[in-house]
């Protein structure tokens, strides 16, 4: 089976934080973004359905085979409306 390539395209959470919309030991779809990224934060698709940043320190990335990739995407965009552009802070 083969792996996919794109690092950081999902992330496993391994806390959540505080945060309703995280589930721990779950996989999340990463978004690309560089200043959430140079801030300590990580974009991602969370329980809501939208993409929000969340502390870094919650998530590990991960490698997945190409084919489980293609069903994520498949059932993501399904689901997720227009991108809104929000953070959530632990705090």
């Amino acid at each position: 089976m083969r792996v996919q390539q794109s690092a950081g395209l999902f992330a496993l959470c391994v806390e959540d934080g505080g945060m309703e919309d995280l589930e721990a030991r779950k996989v999340y779809q990463v978004l690309p973004d560089r200043e959430a990224s140079r801030e300590g934060y990580v974009r991602v698709v969370d329980e809501s359905g939208e993409d929000y940043m969340y502390p870094s320190d919650l998530f590990v990335p991960v490698k997945l085979p190409a084919a489980v990739v293609r069903r994520f995407k498949k059932r993501t965009h399904a689901r997720t409306p227009a991108a809104r552009r929000s953070m959530r802070r632990a705090g």
